[in-house]
C-alpha cells in the first residue's frame, strides 16, 4: 500500500497537465500512488497523462460533475490513508511530500497538514504566501483562522489530510461550484488541530484562463457557505473575522462579475470592523474602478513589483 494517494481532477489542461505530473512524479519521496480523475476532458489531457510510463500513475473518468465529485472519486480509490491533492495546473517542489512526512511524524493526529507556498501570477516572479503571525513557522497552528487572515494557511495543492478524516467531516461539498475548498477547511478546523509548516514547498500557479480552479462560479456560490457557518461564528470570534475576510473577497468578485445580488447579501453580513483601510474603500468603489485597479494590479504582477494591499 503506498504512504501517499496523491489526487488530481483534471478537465482541459492539456497546456499544463504534463508538468504537473513531472513535479509530482519527480518527488524525493516515492512512495505514493497518482490518482487522476478526468471530468470528461475535451482536449488532450487524458492522452497526455496516459503517456507517462509510470505504474504509480491510475487514472478514472467520470461524467463532467465538477471538481468536488472528481476529488471526491479519488478520495474514495485512494488506496493510502494519507490524501494529497494537486491540481493539474499547480506544481510541487520536489522536497513537497518528503516535507508532508515530516510534518506527520512530528505532528501526529491532526486533521490538516498543511505547506507554505508561492504564488505565480500569469507567469511573474513567485511570490511567497503570507500567514499571520506564521511567516516562518513549524508545528500544530494555535488558530487556523487567524492566522488564515491574509493567505489561508491550507491551499489545496499543499495540504494532506488522513482519510479517515472524511469519514467524520465528510468530503467536498458537490453542491457548491465554488469555494468547497474553504468550506471543508473550517469544517475540519473546527475540530481537529492544524499542522502547517511555512517553508514553500508547492507552487500556486493563477491564470486569467478559462478552467482554471481559481475562477470560481460566483454567481451561483458566492454567498452560500458564508450561512453554513452561522451559528459557529457568533461564538468564534477569530471565525467570524476570517469568515469577513473572505466575504469581502467574494464580494469584490461578485461586484467585478455583475453579481449584484450576491455582493449585497455578503456586504451586508459582513462587519466592516475586520477590514483594513484599503479593503473597506474597495468595498464602496464601483465597478468600473475595481476593474481598472484590477488592471493595475495584474501589470504590477508582471513588472514583478506588486506587493498584496491587504497584508495588516
Amino acid at each position: 500500500m503506498p504512504f501517499f494517494s496523491v489526487v488530481i481532477p483534471l478537465y482541459n489542461k492539456q497546456n499544463y497537465i504534463q508538468n504537473t505530473i513531472e513535479s509530482a512524479l519527480n518527488q524525493t519521496f516515492t512512495d505514493f500512488e497518482i490518482i487522476v480523475v478526468n471530468d470528461e476532458s475535451t482536449d488532450e489531457s487524458l492522452n497526455i497523462v496516459e503517456n507517462n510510463n509510470d505504474s504509480r500513475i491510475k487514472t478514472h473518468s467520470i461524467k463532467n460533475s465538477g471538481v468536488s465529485r472528481a476529488r471526491n472519486i479519488g478520495i474514495q480509490k485512494a488506496k493510502s490513508d494519507y490524501i494529497v491533492f494537486l491540481d493539474a495546473d499547480d506544481l510541487w517542489k520536489k522536497n513537497h511530500l518528503d516535507e508532508l512526512f515530516k510534518l506527520l511524524k512530528a505532528n501526529p493526529d491532526c486533521g490538516i497538514y498543511a505547506m507554505g507556498y508561492l504564488k505565480i501570477f500569469n507567469n511573474s516572479k513567485p511570490i511567497k504566501a503570507s500567514f499571520h503571525g506564521h511567516d516562518n513557522f513549524c508545528g500544530i497552528v494555535e488558530n487556523f483562522f487567524l492566522a488564515s487572515t491574509i493567505d489561508c494557511i491550507a491551499w489545496t495543492s499543499a495540504v494532506m489530510i488522513p482519510k479517515t478524516i472524511f469519514t467524520t467531516i465528510g468530503e467536498f461539498n458537490e453542491n457548491m461550484r465554488s469555494v468547497q475548498d474553504t468550506d471543508l477547511w473550517i469544517r475540519i478546523a473546527l475540530k481537529y488541530k492544524v499542522a502547517f509548516c511555512s517553508k514553500p514547498s508547492a507552487y500556486k500557479v493563477i491564470r486569467n484562463e478559462e478552467n482554471h480552479l481559481s475562477n470560481y462560479a460566483f454567481k451561483y456560490d458566492g454567498a452560500k457557505i458564508y450561512k453554513n457557518f452561522k451559528n459557529e461564528e457568533k461564538n468564534n470570534l477569530p471565525l467570524k473575522k476570517y469568515l469577513d475576510i473572505n466575504r469581502f473577497s467574494v464580494a469584490i468578485e461578485c461586484k467585478i462579475n455583475g453579481d449584484k445580488e450576491n455582493y449585497e447579501i455578503l456586504r451586508k453580513s459582513l462587519d466592516e470592523n475586520h477590514l483594513n483601510f484599503t479593503q473597506k474603500i474597495l468595498l464602496r468603489l464601483p465597478k468600473t474602478g475595481l476593474v481598472f485597479l484590477k488592471k493595475i494590479q495584474l501589470w504590477l504582477i508582471m513588472k514583478n513589483i506588486y506587493m498584496t494591499p491587504f497584508k495588516r
